[in-house]
């Protein structure tokens, strides 16, 4: 990956505030998110993700992650939660990230996939999902240019859905300090059509919630990082904030961890 010298200062300053002290506030339960959606429905979305410095969650109950994907909690058919996403994930416990993707399906409860783990602060993967020419529906997550999944069914997503590039934050204990996390998207692109097209993300709505930073750097780049401050007003059910768009989410979302998946 290159890096521009503004690149790079960003890079050292994003690190040194990682280095500091952890943060004394407690930031309730409840997710938080800081990314970029596309401003028209995709077939794909992928992105270069690359983690800044080390993830912290203090408390077991909780996470943090970057990914790209499309759908979400309500986004299926008669409004069931369906979704896929692929990107790097952090728990309690270890300074270093997973690679995963995570499908749910209509009617069903989310499924985590691990691909790799123990990765180092630093590691950068190139992550997308994107639908399968000539099967409508169909999806398929890749890392650095191979497929890491089977082909996944998801009714009606066929051009119903925005590509989404974003971190997130979650923890169940609301007296807990808060997650810290930084991770940087750059060449964000979307599929124009199942198979492929690739376009760079222009025009995208900004996801932004809690206290949590996104720093616009291009177009189709952006670091997303955690604030080292309280989040105002946590909430159980997280809210998704694109522009004008607002939806809100179920607070059911639960990780199945399926350790070391690997697509036969």
């Amino acid at each position: 990956m290159s890096r521009t010298s503004k690149g790079s200062f960003v890079v050292a300053l994003l690190a040194a505030v990682f280095a500091a002290a952890p943060t004394a506030f407690a930031c309730g339960s409840g997710y938080t998110y800081a990314g970029l959606a596309s401003s028209s429905m995709a077939h794909g979305v992928g992105a270069r993700l690359t983690t800044i410095g080390a993830p912290s969650v203090p408390v077991t109950d909780g996470h943090v992650a970057g990914w790209v994907g499309v759908g979400g909690p309500g986004e299926g058919p008669g409004g069931a939660d369906e979704w896929i996403q692929v990107g790097l994930s952090g728990f309690a416990g270890s300074p270093d990230s997973s690679l995963y993707y995570e499908v749910t399906r209509a009617g069903s409860a989310p499924k985590y996939f691990e691909v790799e783990r123990n990765l180092a602060p630093g590691t950068t993967r190139r992550v997308a999902v994107l639908e399968v020419a000539g099967q409508p529906n169909t999806w398929r997550v890749w890392v650095d240019g191979r497929a890491v999944s089977d082909p996944i069914y998801l009714p009606g997503s066929d051009g119903a859905w925005r590509g989404i590039a974003t971190a997130e934050s979650w923890t169940g204990d609301g007296s807990a300090p808060c997650n810290r996390f930084g991770y940087r998207f750059d060449d964000v692109r979307i599929a124009q059509q199942p198979g492929g097209s690739w376009q760079m993300l222009a025009d995208a709505l900004p996801i932004q919630t809690g206290a949590n930073r996104l720093l616009r750097a291009a177009p189709a780049s952006f670091e997303a990082v955690s604030a080292d401050s309280p989040t105002p007003a946590p909430s159980s059910k997280p809210v998704y904030i694109a522009g004008a768009m607002q939806r809100s989410l179920t607070s059911s979302r639960t990780k199945t961890r399926v350790a070391a998946h690997k697509p036969q």
